[in-house]
Order: C-alpha cells, then structure tokens, then sequence
C-alpha cells in the first residue's frame, strides 16, 4: 500500500527578496505625499487686487467710508485687508466679500456664460480715503 502514501512535496527555493533602488525609494515617497494648497503670497498685490469696482453703489458708499475692489477668487478676508492697507496706507475697520456667479447669456443662436468673480467691500477708518483714480 505504498502508493496510498501522499509523497512529500519538495520544498521550493524561496524567491530572493530584491533590496529596492534609492530613486525607487524616493519615487514612492514622493507618490504617497499628499499637495498641500499653495498659499498666495502678499508680496504680489497683482494676484489678490484685480482691479477697483466702479459703480453707482460704488460711488454712493464711497461717500461712507467703503470701497469695492474686484478680488482673486481664493483670496481670503485677511489677505484683502493686509494688501490693502499696505498699498493704499489706509487702517481697514472691515472686509466683507460678495462671490457673483456666472450668468448665462444669449447672443443670436450662440449661448454662453458670462463670467463670475468675487468682489470685497472695505471699509476704512474715518477721514481716510481712497484714490481710486490717482489725479
């Protein structure tokens, strides 16, 4: 009864575990880091002030103390206020910003969006102003 018996299974040399390469290493690491958010620099008042916002409204709360200035999208309260004040030499009381959506328009048969934006309303301390349009 020798042929009932299970042969023993012969044992298979192990795979050699390979050491990876440095730049290997360093491709994964580099892989598995996740981007942080880039943070907008104060020094270039290009990328937060895009341009003043004239306007009836703008030109009737001018007279309280506020001006509107259309504003890069990401840029945050405190970026606004610090840009502004720096620029401008003027002590900012408040920041407060509005995000208009696009809109869609219609031009014969072609339709589209027009664009949205992000605007900011500050207020300034009282006697400052503003020259919006340097004379």
């Amino acid at each position: 009864m020798i042929f009932l018996k299970k042969k023993k299974e012969e044992k298979k040399p192990k795979k050699e575990i390979r050491e990876p390469k440095k730049r290997e290493v360093k491709e994964k690491i580099e892989a598995q880091k996740t981007p942080r958010p880039k943070k907008i620099q104060l020094d270039s008042v290009g990328k937060i002030l895009i341009s003043p916002h004239i306007s009836e409204k703008g030109t009737i709360i001018a007279k309280q103390n506020q001006y509107i200035f259309k504003v890069f999208p990401k840029a945050n309260k405190i970026e606004i206020k610090k840009v502004i004040e720096s620029l401008y030499k003027v002590n900012v009381l408040s920041v407060n910003t509005i995000k208009i959506p696009k809109k869609r328009r219609k031009f014969g048969k072609t339709s589209g969006f027009k664009k949205g934006y992000k605007k900011a309303i500050i207020r300034i301390k009282e006697g400052q102003k503003i020259e919006v349009f340097p004379k």
